[in-house]
């Protein structure tokens, strides 16, 4: 008997790329797929029945190094667009789901997606509406002072500004040729996943009840994508203490948002994205 199609062919796009040989790199770059996914176990389970492709992201032209500051998001933005314009207009995938913590050219891939009729999501701006519907007030724990005011104009770009309790910092910047890797993110990632007592969740675990007590969050979700191992452990962790709260991670909901909208026949709205030369147009626009 033929196995029936999967109703969800996507393809996975990563921010960037890394050089081969870049002593930077924060995941594998060959072997399998699911290798090559960023924390893929965890992932899973929302990948489940779903046909997808992941993309290992255009080549990094501000560097050999991740992605911080908001220069290097706009690098890597740009060199994403035309890898959205190539899915959409081949014609195998009906969404796009792009990685990354970020959101790097979002909504300018989203404006490419409007032209194909394909939904395109995000880490960000999957999990702040997610957290919309779970509670009222989200804090995200991130990873350092540069890389929280990207997340901060994100904030302020979705129009989330009366929903985000707090963006707290737990400070394991990322690693830069020029610049001390005296904390790095990957040795407190292989600590914590050996069960081994790490620095980095534990100041995670001391921002989220922050954010709880004194900031008034009831939802939890996490910035940059080089911190979402933390999310099962860091869900545990409050558990455990008695905070009856839900921890996010972008990957996961970005694919469930992708699911959900080609689930609904929907991607975004023409008034919100409209085309080049609309069949009607508005004299005004209010905030």
């Amino acid at each position: 008997m033929t196995a029936r199609p999967s109703p969800y062919r996507f393809l996975l796009i990563n921010p960037f790329s890394l050089a081969p040989g870049s002593s930077f790199q924060m995941r594998p770059t060959d072997g399998p797929k699911e290798e090559q996914l960023y924390n893929h176990a965890d992932v899973a389970p929302v990948l489940e029945g779903v046909d997808w492709d992941l993309h290992p992201g255009a080549r990094a032209t501000h560097g050999n190094w991740p992605v911080e500051t908001r220069q290097e998001f706009l690098s890597v933005g740009a060199n994403r667009l035309p890898l959205v314009r190539e899915a959409c207009a081949g014609g195998r995938y009906n969404a796009i789901v792009l990685l990354g913590g970020g959101d790097p050219a979002y909504m300018e891939a989203r404006e490419i997606g409007r032209q194909y009729r394909i939904p395109i999501t995000s880490c960000a701006h999957a999990q702040m509406h997610v957290a919309g519907l779970l509670g009222d007030k989200f804090s995200i724990i991130d990873v350092s002072e540069t890389h929280n005011m990207q997340m901060a104009h994100l904030v302020v770009q979705y129009r989330m500004t009366g929903r985000c309790a707090s963006i707290r910092n737990v400070n394991f910047p990322l690693p830069k040729p020029h610049l001390p890797d005296e904390r790095p993110i990957q040795a407190e990632r292989d600590r914590a996943l050996a069960g081994k007592p790490s620095v980095m969740l534990s100041a995670a675990v001391t921002e989220a009840v922050a954010a709880i007590e004194d900031d008034g969050a009831d939802v939890i979700m996490l910035g940059c994508s080089a911190a979402y191992w933390m999310q099962p452990l860091l869900q545990k962790r409050l558990n455990t203490i008695g905070w009856d709260v839900p921890v996010l991670e972008g990957y996961r909901c970005a694919i469930a948002v992708a699911k959900t909208l080609v689930d609904l026949g929907v991607d975004a709205s023409g008034l919100a994205f409209p085309g080049e030369r609309p069949a009607k147009w508005r004299r005004k626009k209010v905030f």
